[in-house]
């Protein structure tokens, strides 16, 4: 079993990578194979809305712009899950995440629908006050739900509550990975 781990903040040292981290350990405790994908590493540029609007995107699934996004996508396909996690700037995730969901939601969920059904975990993590989580949880279902994804798991991580989520965080790897193997019981 496969899981990519999409990731976005510029501290590789932070609340965001050590959510990240303990994520990623649970589900090597539970032995997945995992991608881990640092988004601020990658070439990732915005959406260009080519095409009165409406490019490749919509025509042939594809982007016209030749960056890191379609290697990225094809990964994101070829996994059994997806586990997405952000800082939170602004009450939202990362620019750098929502250029990306952005451009792979116009794929996806105008041509594609290959990532459709899949079962995604999502993890936002607020360093500052920690306000502004759960509207970048909704943000990222929201787009998730636009490509016919489903958030299995909502998690929000502030300093505040760092002390004992981050170590939940191992356990939510471990569960993820157990339901992605013998299914979820869940309606949608």
């Amino acid at each position: 079993m496969k899981v990519v781990v999409l990731w976005s903040s510029p501290n590789v040292d932070g609340l965001t990578a050590s959510a990240k981290n303990q994520m990623i350990a649970g589900l090597k405790k539970a032995n997945v194979e995992v991608e881990e994908i640092h988004l601020n590493k990658k070439k990732i540029n915005h959406c260009l809305a080519c095409g009165d609007g409406w490019g490749l995107c919509k025509s042939s699934g594809t982007c016209a712009i030749n960056d890191d996004l379609a290697d990225i996508y094809k990964k994101m396909t070829e996994a059994d899950g997806i586990v997405f996690v952000s800082a939170v700037y602004w009450s939202s995730m990362t620019e750098c995440m929502k250029s990306f969901i952005d451009r792979l939601r116009r794929m996806e969920a105008t041509h594609n629908h290959f990532l459709a059904e899949k079962r995604c975990v999502l993890v936002a993590c607020a360093g500052g006050t920690g306000r502004g989580t759960l509207e970048c949880l909704q943000d990222m279902e929201m787009a998730l739900t636009h490509m016919g994804m489903r958030a299995y798991d909502r998690i929000p991580v502030v300093r505040y509550n760092s002390e004992y989520i981050l170590p939940a965080l191992e356990k939510a790897g471990e569960v993820y990975a157990d339901k992605l193997e013998n299914g979820f019981n869940m309606y949608y």
